[in-house]
């Protein structure tokens, strides 16, 4: 029997993976990139999307962790030890990402108490940037914001005290507690939103089909990229859940499971949002297009005006709908930050406890640079560039080094097909050797022709963008090939053969 961690049961590690997937994106993303995207149209260019790029993505990465049983740098190196790199790459892309992620959930738990009495007044754009944030221009840092400070500590150590716990004691029974939980606060908030005046005319405009639009590349584009930035593909977090299921797992049928369970919460969040934009149309005289705004003004400007304006409730779904963002951001940091804590401790020959402490530790002190008053510019730069030039160009590299010189396809379908009731054909190989390189492709020639032609990104100095946007992204990638160079505690690490006979029987509860 193998020593590494394992999950107690198949649904806690469904939860966990739902958890990861189910982020602030899902929430406050998807409906208005639906809705900008031809409405009830762009849902086939979607669901194409999803059976084209994004399970089988998601079926790639939970084989290579299943099959490799380590974290993504120590997996991918095992199938090609030059492709060590990407995996480290996407662990500090994860790193990145979790210094400011943790800052948004600390925004949500102050908000989640300031939507008693509307503490936030009238004018919430104004109290959003102005009170609370206090920001500052580009480049200044400014001083600490205790209202946001405080809870941010407050956010790690949930999470850092959660990933002490390890995986079958704290990252399984965390999710089994927060997941239910969104699900149940969530459906509360929908059903509140369906009664609202005006609540038809925001769902009516969010699922009209422009079928004009099907016909537009960039429609195309955004339902791919919506996909991809949702499942948490290429971020080495499904790659690392998937090395602690037994090895009797039926991999196939989680990715589908875990695919249309997100799917299913962008939806149902797209059908809350956007009637809750039908109501706040309505009662300001506007149409639903003067009021649809997606990302964080979404949620920390709109829909406080929202509850301002609400006849009955407003505080009990106020805080609702900022509890179900701190909990769908706390399962996700969960999962972001142990693709790192796994890496590390696996790379240093560390105990899990000291990776969490130097890891997590290190992530906790970063995160500060986000709660000073010039820290929202710096998170919507950091957030950008990393983005679409880590997390993409990282799946680029990913499926490209898999499929096209690994030439590793054809393994790791039999080793899916080997443990899956689902079995893959020749299509999970042609959408990940053609269908994914060429939309991920796509992407980033667009992204780079829109750097080069466009405005610079928000209207920022170039000199703030280079610093923090183009040098953290090809930071995390250098920096990764640089962890790649030292070696691993046995000199022999990544020479790995599977072996099905070592699974244990007390597993099994997994696996079926």
């Amino acid at each position: 029997m193998e020593n590494r961690s394992q999950w107690g049961t198949r649904l806690g590690f469904l939860l966990a993976a739902m958890g990861s997937a189910i982020g602030l994106g899902n929430i406050w993303r998807f409906p208005a990139t639906a809705y900008e995207n031809g409405g009830g149209a762009f849902f086939i260019p979607y669901l194409f999307a999803l059976l084209t790029a994004g399970i089988p993505f998601l079926i790639m990465e939970y084989t290579i962790g299943h099959k490799y049983r380590s974290s993504a740098p120590r997996s991918l190196g095992r199938i090609s030890k030059g492709f060590e790199w990407v995996g480290w790459w996407q662990v500090l892309v994860s790193f990145v990402i979790s210094t400011y992620y943790a800052v948004i959930i600390a925004w949500a738990i102050m908000y989640a108490y300031f939507s008693f009495g509307q503490q936030w007044g009238d004018d919430t754009t104004g109290f959003y940037v102005g009170e609370f944030l206090q920001v500052a221009d580009a480049g200044v840092l400014g001083g600490l914001v205790p209202m946001i400070a405080i809870p941010l500590v407050v956010v790690w150590l949930v999470v850092l005290g959660i990933l002490f716990k390890g995986v079958k004691k704290g990252i399984e029974v965390a999710n089994k507690i927060f997941i239910p939980l969104l699900a149940v606060l969530f459906v509360i908030i929908v059903i509140r939103a369906l009664t609202l005046p005006g609540a038809v005319d925001g769902l009516n405009a969010f699922f009209e089909p422009n079928w004009d639009q099907i016909w537009n590349g960039s429609v195309w584009v955004a339902a791919y990229g919506q996909i991809f930035f949702s499942l948490s593909i290429a971020f080495a977090i499904m790659i690392t859940y998937s090395s602690y299921l037994p090895k009797k797992s039926d991999i196939t049928n989680n990715a589908f499971i875990t695919g249309f369970a997100n799917s299913s919460f962008e939806l149902l969040a797209g059908i809350g949002v956007f009637a809750a934009l039908g109501f706040m149309a309505q009662a300001s005289g506007q149409g639903v297009t003067d009021v649809v705004q997606g990302g964080v003004m979404l949620a920390f400007s709109v829909f406080p005006e929202i509850v301002n304006q609400m006849p009955f409730m407003s505080d009990i779904f106020g805080f609702l709908f900022f509890a179900s963002l701190t909990l769908a951001g706390l399962s996700s940091l969960i999962s972001i930050s142990e693709t790192y804590v796994a890496g590390v401790s696996e790379k240093f020959n560390i105990s899990r406890t000291k990776s969490v402490l130097l890891g997590g530790g290190l992530a906790a002190i970063i995160s500060f640079l986000y709660a000073t008053k010039g820290g929202l510019n710096y998170l919507d730069t950091v957030d950008y560039f990393i983005n679409n030039y880590g997390v993409a160009l990282a799946g680029l590299f990913e499926v490209v080094a898999i499929a096209w010189f690994a030439r590793e396809l054809k393994g790791l379908q039999s080793h899916a097909n080997s443990v899956s009731d689902i079995k893959l054909g020749t299509w999970w190989r042609i959408c990940l050797g053609f269908i994914t390189p060429v939309v991920l492709g796509y992407m980033m020639l667009q992204n780079l022709k829109n750097e080069i032609v466009g405005e610079a990104y928000g209207g920022y100095p170039k000199e703030f963008l280079f610093n923090f946007g183009w040098l953290v992204a090809i930071g995390a990638m250098l920096l990764g090939a640089v962890f790649a160079m030292k070696k691993w505690p046995n000199k022999n690490d990544l020479d790995y053969k599977y072996d099905a006979s070592t699974d244990s029987s007390d597993n099994k509860e997994v696996a079926q």
